[in-house]
């Protein structure tokens, strides 16, 4: 049972703080509201028998899971407590399945890596492994790939980081063959999703994906499976094949499935897990266990451009492809092609900026934008010492307050391009405004350090994403009216000083 937990990065980026959001009432945020709902009930959730708690269980360390880094950044600030029992979650997990460890890492802030260029695929790689790393103390076999978005490109980016495996749905495998064997078929009668694919890459190098089960994912998620956890428990034995020996049933959600979306979910997924090795119908493992003892021995092609969530694919964050949460008369999403073209403009302009600035101190400025999350945390020890390390000439005050500028700056437009900002039905959306925040921290830090002023020509670009609201009119108006003023507010601030 595998839940991709995450929220997107909602920290004002000149306060660090997350403001009140309304739409989240009686709480505070949505952080807040759903912390409350699902990720801390997780961690310690009764089961009852005979109405009484006969015990009570932290399901992360019978599941598999991942969590955004930027959401685990912000439990470890605002609730230490659920932050604890889900690193100890993932040890407990470790010796019940043989060392290998139920949590897996996530491309940083959740970009569609499909979309992303190869030198910012590797940065979100690498900070998500970094903040693994920092947080689990180990190397993460797995990595969750944001709306399990694919190409080829991302899987030898996972590959090439060391990345064992990474999840997908079956949908998105293109043709399977018996390893070394020449026929390829597509596997229109069904894939079998209780086995571990190889996916061999054009550079040489490999990768393994599990594919979930996509009927019982969708009654999951969408249906009433999460009534009755004994019933969920025999839909899972159900989906088995007696004529395997070694198989994996598996399936993936999100994991706020488990108690915000469905209330009491967390407790049908408890009992579900107790039901199955108390009734000994089953045994729970997690998928580095089962890649170390069964290798695969099927190969897949994968369907590039795909993801979980769209049924064009990956044009929910490029184009107005029909895919919205509520389709309202008169509504569109045309604002998203002109959206996603403005911040890849911006994009570039700001990475020609970094480079052109850092060149000065360094040899290879992407490789210390690489290594900048691990350093970030603590940025007057690891940052300074990483720093002094890559640079090639004498460093004084003033030139590392500016180089932790432009790698903020950089922070800031790998932020911009969080998936959620296109992912709802309108521009004025909080989670659009939030990766308009980014860019508009990020353009003051270009001009701060660079004397760069590209919010003119940012502006021009989101003039042309149309509003569904008239008072807006466009993401222009949302920028000037919602963005516009938090960020002269806070153009004084940097984060860390």
């Amino acid at each position: 049972m595998h839940g991709h937990f995450y929220q997107p990065p909602r920290e004002s980026p000149w306060t660090g703080e997350v403001e009140l959001q309304e739409s989240a009432s009686p709480f505070h945020d949505w952080n807040e509201r759903i912390t409350a709902e699902c990720y801390l009930p997780n961690t310690a959730c009764p089961i009852l028998e005979g109405g009484r708690i006969r015990k009570t269980v932290n399901n992360y360390s019978r599941m598999s899971f991942n969590f955004g880094p930027t959401l685990l950044s912000w439990m470890e600030r605002c609730h230490p407590e659920a932050y604890e029992a889900i690193l100890r979650a993932d040890s407990e997990s470790r010796q019940a399945y043989s060392g290998h460890g139920s949590a897996i890492a996530q491309v940083y802030n959740h970009m569609i890596m499909p979309l992303a260029n190869r030198r910012d695929k590797r940065t979100q790689v690498a900070w998500g492994v970094a903040d693994f790393e920092g947080r689990f103390g180990r190397f993460p076999e797995g990595m969750w790939l944001p709306e399990t978005a694919v190409d080829l490109d991302t899987l030898e980016t996972l590959s090439e980081a060391g990345i064992l495996f990474t999840i997908l749905g079956p949908h998105q495998a293109a043709r399977v063959r018996r390893v070394r064997e020449d026929a390829w078929v597509r596997p229109s009668a069904g894939l079998d999703t209780r086995q571990a694919y190889v996916c061999n890459l054009p550079s040489g190098r490999a990768i393994s994906i599990f594919f979930y089960d996509q009927g019982i994912a969708r009654d999951i998620a969408f249906g009433d499976l999460l009534q009755d956890g004994a019933e969920l428990a025999k839909r899972l034995v159900g989906a088995c094949d007696e004529r395997q020996e070694a198989q994996l049933v598996n399936v993936a959600t999100d994991g706020e499935t488990y108690g915000h979306h469905h209330k009491h979910g967390e407790m049908a997924l408890a009992f579900c897990i107790d039901f199955l090795e108390s009734k000994k119908l089953a045994r729970t493992t997690n998928y580095g266990e089962f890649l170390a003892r069964f290798p695969p021995k099927l190969e897949v092609q994968v369907q590039e451009n795909t993801s979980w969530s769209c049924a064009h694919g990956i044009e929910r964050w490029r184009s107005n492809c029909g895919c919205a949460l509520q389709h309202r008369p008169g509504w569109s999403q045309e604002w998203r092609r002109p959206l996603r073209e403005a911040i890849d403009w911006l994009g570039d302009r700001l990475a020609a900026t970094y480079a052109v600035k850092t060149r000065e101190y360094f040899a290879d400025p992407w490789r210390v934008r690489n290594e900048y999350m691990a350093a970030s945390s603590d940025y007057k020890t690891a940052f300074h010492r990483l720093i002094e390390d890559k640079s090639t000439v004498g460093l004084t005050k003033e030139s590392r307050a500016t180089l932790l500028d432009l790698l903020e700056m950089e922070r800031c437009s790998m932020l911009m391009y969080t998936s959620c900002g296109w992912f709802w039905d309108e521009i004025s959306g909080i989670e659009t405004v939030q990766i308009l925040r980014y860019a508009a921290r990020a353009m003051q830090l270009a001009i701060s350090t660079a004397g760069v002023n590209l919010k003119p020509e940012f502006l021009g670009r989101l003039e042309r994403a149309p509003s569904n609201l008239q008072q807006f009119r466009s993401g222009k108006g949302v920028y000037t009216l919602l963005v516009e003023p938090e960020a002269v507010s806070g153009a004084g601030q940097r984060k860390g000083a």
